[in-house]
């Protein structure tokens, strides 16, 4: 197999979601490929689909419960795949992911949270932390993005 130049390659449009509970903590999710690795919401957004929509259809396919209320959002930020997953996920057709974050306060109970809500769960496992845990948490590629987060997000956090 030859290597990817991945310069010739696009970057997926994505949305994440920072979902704030009452106490300032924020879900985190441990996905099911990546034991070990804790993410927040986060996923593709369809063509021609608007970033917030898609942010509420993600939490409702990777959480179950769609009862958030937007605070806030970013800019777009990027990142590119390491080497050894550039070609291999999302059939190799795409260098990373330029991302929109929201930050959203969750209106629902705990017990409304289905990670086997959709018949493709992403996650095995979730928690409440804190947001500036979350870096430390998340693969190493991704970990700018969510330090960048989580400084533009920290308004909404417990201390």
């Amino acid at each position: 197999m030859s290597a990817v130049d991945p310069t010739t390659l696009p970057y997926r449009r994505n949305v994440g979601v920072a979902l704030f509970n009452r106490d300032g903590l924020v879900l985190a999710a441990e996905r099911l490929d990546t034991p070990g690795a804790w993410q927040m919401p986060q996923g593709g957004i369809d063509v021609d689909e608007d970033p917030w929509p898609a942010a509420l259809r993600e939490l409702r396919e990777e959480i179950g419960t769609d009862k958030a209320e937007r605070l806030a959002e970013t800019g777009w930020f990027r990142y590119d795949l390491p080497p050894d997953l550039l070609g291999q996920v999302w059939r190799g057709r795409y260098r990373g992911q330029e991302q929109k974050w929201f930050a959203a306060r969750f209106t629902g109970t705990d017990d409304e949270i289905d990670l086997n809500a959709d018949k493709h769960p992403e996650f095995s496992a979730w928690r409440w932390t804190k947001l500036s845990a979350l870096p430390d948490l998340i693969v190493p590629f991704k970990r700018p993005v969510y330090t960048a987060v989580a400084e533009a997000f920290a308004r909404f956090s417990a201390a």
